[in-house]
């Protein structure tokens, strides 16, 4: 996450671990997180263990919802963070903007999640969606495994970036994907998700190639 420019200083990443816990990177910036250190156990019906970032009950409040949802990651991408500042979220412009289609939700307040009632109304408004949107505070992505969401923090930053440099275009000019050609793009065969993960995680001591 750190080393493609999807977090800075802040940002965090869980994938869940059985029906009632998940596990969470430590409360630092993901770029120096080293090989092997560990998280922490969290609770998805209980209360956050102490030292574990506030915002991480955003993480538990989807995963008590969405018992499809086996990893998460809470990003702070540029260009998504551009245009959500005008109130805006990628539409399916180009073939990684489908996983998305039409557009994800917004979250319309630039208040920090740190608080229940806020991540419960964040996880009810991204509903069945791969993402939210947090006005001017970046995305929550989530997918089957921590593998697809890592992709998916990808492909929506890549999303937002076709669209801010289209932002000068006339309306007329831009063309988002109809509902056929979105199906017909949101694919996973082909090892789709495992080359981007694979792209992503390249360099990563802890990344080994896949057997031939």
């Amino acid at each position: 996450m750190g080393r493609h420019g999807l977090v800075h200083a802040y940002g965090h990443v869980s994938t869940r671990l059985d029906a009632t816990r998940f596990l969470v990177t430590p409360p630092q910036p993901l770029i120096t997180v080293e090989a092997g250190a560990g998280g922490t156990v969290v609770e998805a019906d209980g209360e956050l263990p102490a030292g574990v970032l506030g915002e991480v009950r955003i993480h538990r409040e989807i995963y008590r919802r969405r018992p499809d949802i086996g990893g998460i990651c809470r990003i702070q991408p540029p260009a998504v963070i551009a245009l959500s500042a005008l109130g805006r979220t990628p539409r399916a412009l180009h073939g990684l903007g489908t996983y998305f289609a039409p557009a994800p939700p917004l979250w319309d307040s630039p208040a920090l999640v740190r608080d229940d009632n806020s991540a419960a109304e964040v996880a009810e408004r991204l509903g069945a969606a791969a993402a939210i949107i947090l006005r001017g505070n970046g995305a929550v992505i989530v997918g089957q495994s921590l593998e697809q969401a890592a992709c998916r923090a990808f492909f929506l930053e890549d999303a937002a970036r076709i669209e801010v440099a289209l932002l000068g275009a006339g309306s007329d000019s831009i063309r988002p994907y109809t509902a056929e050609e979105v199906q017909a793009r949101a694919v996973s065969a082909g090892g789709l998700y495992e080359r981007m993960w694979q792209y992503l995680c390249f360099g990563d001591p802890e990344w080994q190639p896949t057997p031939q």
